[in-house]
């Protein structure tokens, strides 16, 4: 099994830039490939980043492809989300997940280990 923890969220204006973090805890960090999620109030958890598990695959939802660029660390068992270009739309408490495969699908339900999450609010 592994223990996320995510960090880096915080409030910024729109158009500038943060960095969030998921740490993992526990064992064999580099069997799993890794995702970024978000949910804004009153909305439903949506996909936003994955990697597989040597960081060779990538893939973004179409609201942040160009913006956002995720990486991994397995040296340093982590994950990041760069983010760029923020708007108040990006605005949602982010996730990090995990899930034992070669590469992560898109779908929330196919993952098993989830963070705590870290807020994001970019204002106007």
């Amino acid at each position: 099994q592994v223990q996320l923890i995510e960090s880096g969220g915080g409030l910024v204006q729109t158009g500038d830039s943060l960095r969030l973090s998921c740490a993992a805890s526990g064992r064999t960090f580099t069997t799993y490939a890794m995702g970024w999620f978000r949910q804004a109030p009153g909305k439903e958890r949506e996909f936003v980043a994955r990697i597989s598990r040597v960081g060779i695959s990538k893939y973004y939802a179409d609201s942040v492809k160009g913006r956002f660029t995720i990486s991994r660390d397995n040296a340093k068992n982590t994950v990041y989300l760069q983010m760029n270009s923020l708007k108040p739309e990006d605005t949602a408490v982010y996730y990090c997940a995990a899930v034992d495969a070669t590469v992560a699908p898109i779908s929330q339900y196919d993952y098993d280990y989830w963070g705590q999450g870290t807020q994001v609010t970019v204002s106007s």
